[in-house]
């Protein structure tokens, strides 16, 4: 919850065609509800109520958002939202102004009117979704937000895609707010995480819209909606036909997918969502330089929400550097691991980084299975991979730093993995966002996130060939140095 006062009071604030009734959090113009996410809502809460006076960018900020660290460009994006969702500036009529190096402020008059008759359930659901509520806000991602809602209304079929615990689902329901208002007929979410089964991805679909729409896929055809497909990785070749079917019979549909592989299908934007800024070692002159990194941004902000009083200061600023670092920038290993500040303190958290799995482990009970915990995430690409893949991947959990297709072939092939598989193989882990792959000086290299690799060694030490694979992996590393004559990093070749 936060901390606006008079959340639940029964007063209407009207103003122009609108009447803001706050016990209910509803925006009426006329008998239509707006489509407005919550933050906004705040936002305009606190506006109207000094209507006629400047509120500083600071204060708004502190209120709307008082236990998290959030960037000014997040204050702008609801502002912005807000002013479209309110028509502000069509035919002359204006509501929030701008008022240079000061803040905001609402212009129009506001009447303050108690509640009468409470709008009914009917009217309220006209405000059509299904998204889960909002319990923090999300952190160093409003470039990616703001384009995939300012693309996904005109390319209609985006992918977004990412390793795990990036945070692709929480961008895809963020994004979903912002357009609540843009979509007529509703913004739904279909969670698929629980089928296994590509035979039954309609049949989840016709479930999921029967019971949280009250609609039928034969209406969805004429209806003007978001559908936001979330962990769709797993149905990626039944799912991608369907996909392509249901967009050429619904012309006014749009469709958001989360995924850690693209589906490949027609019509496809694929978007990659990277992790979380992580601050060089240049970076750490000042707990502000510290801040303005979004990785930062996010321990601190769930540390103060785990711990009262907490504050970052720059004797501390290598370690969180160093937490966020280690953690490759993933927020949900961030947030598990923030979670743990009163517990361990910033040095026990940065000494048991080696045991990341082990730290981990807290998980958020209130969150699905898969977003509970780190390793949870993982499993839930491991489980999907063929036998093979999984040799490979495991096996090249050996290499420490980045490394060509030569060297992996050279350390990790054998009667049953042949040389002319590899290539192949190592794509498919790309694309299922397993591994990474950089263009270095005309060539492909291809690595790890840490935490990947951490679980990939985990599981070939607990098949027995951990100790085979690193001997080959030093030898292939000691011919490599003895033919080049080039002294390699020691941390190669220990």
């Amino acid at each position: 919850m936060n901390s606006l006062r008079d959340l639940n009071s029964d007063a209407v604030l009207r103003f122009g065609p609108y009447a803001f009734h706050l016990q209910q959090r509803l925006i009426l113009e006329g008998d239509r509800p707006l489509r407005m996410g919550g933050r906004a809502l705040d936002i305009l809460q606190v506006l109207v109520e000094r209507a006629g006076t400047v509120v500083s960018k600071d204060e708004l900020i502190a209120r709307v958002w008082p236990t998290s660290v959030v960037e000014e460009i997040n204050l702008r994006v609801h502002i912005a939202a807000l002013r479209r969702a309110l028509g502000d500036g069509q035919d002359g009529q204006r509501y929030i102004v701008n008022v240079p190096l000061r803040g905001y402020s609402f212009i129009a008059p506001v009447q303050h009117e108690p509640e009468g008759v409470p709008v009914s359930i009917e009217t309220v659901q006209k405000t059509q979704h299904n998204l889960p509520a909002r319990l923090t806000p999300v952190t160093g991602r409003d470039s990616i937000v703001g384009s995939l809602v300012r693309q996904l209304p005109v390319r209609r079929f985006m992918t977004l895609v990412g390793p795990a615990g990036v945070g692709k689902t929480t961008v895809a329901w963020r994004v979903a707010e912002l357009l609540l208002q843009h979509y007529e007929d509703g913004v739904w979410l279909v969670d698929f995480s629980s089928i296994n089964d590509p035979a039954q991805v309609v049949d989840h679909l016709i479930h999921t819209l029967e019971r949280d729409v009250g609609t039928s896929l034969d209406r969805l055809a004429q209806q003007h909606t978001l559908l936001v497909l979330d962990s769709y990785e797993h149905l990626q070749e039944h799912g991608r036909a369907w996909v392509e079917q249901l967009l050429r019979s619904a012309p006014r549909l749009s469709i958001l997918v989360t995924s850690r592989q693209a589906l490949q299908a027609a019509g496809e934007t694929v978007q990659r969502l990277p992790p979380l800024a992580v601050p060089p070692a240049s970076a750490l002159h000042s707990v502000a330089e510290a801040m303005g990194y979004s990785a930062v941004q996010l321990f601190v902000s769930r540390a103060r929400a785990r711990q009262q009083g907490f504050a970052l200061r720059e004797q501390d600023l290598k370690a969180v550097r160093e937490i966020c670092r280690r953690l490759d920038g993933l927020p949900l290993a961030i947030e598990l691991a923030a979670a743990q500040i009163d517990a361990l303190a910033l040095v026990g958290l940065q000494a048991q980084l080696d045991n990341c799995f082990q730290l981990l482990t807290q998980g958020r009970r209130t969150a699905v299975p898969r977003h509970q915990t780190l390793k949870a995430a993982l499993d839930w690409s491991y489980e999907r991979l063929s036998p093979m893949e999984k040799t490979v991947l495991q096996r090249l959990a050996v290499f420490k730093i980045s490394f060509t297709l030569d060297a992996a072939i050279g350390v990790i092939s054998c009667k049953a993995l042949e040389p002319a598989q590899l290539p192949a193989l190592v794509a498919r882990l790309v694309a299922k966002s397993l591994l990474s792959m950089d263009q270095v000086n005309g060539s492909s290299r291809y690595r790890f996130l840490n935490t990947t690799r951490t679980y990939a060694l985990e599981k070939l030490e607990h098949s027995g060939h951990l100790p085979v694979f690193k001997r080959r992996y030093s030898h292939y590393i000691s011919r490599a140095r003895w033919v080049s004559g080039v002294q390699l990093p020691v941390e190669l070749v220990e």
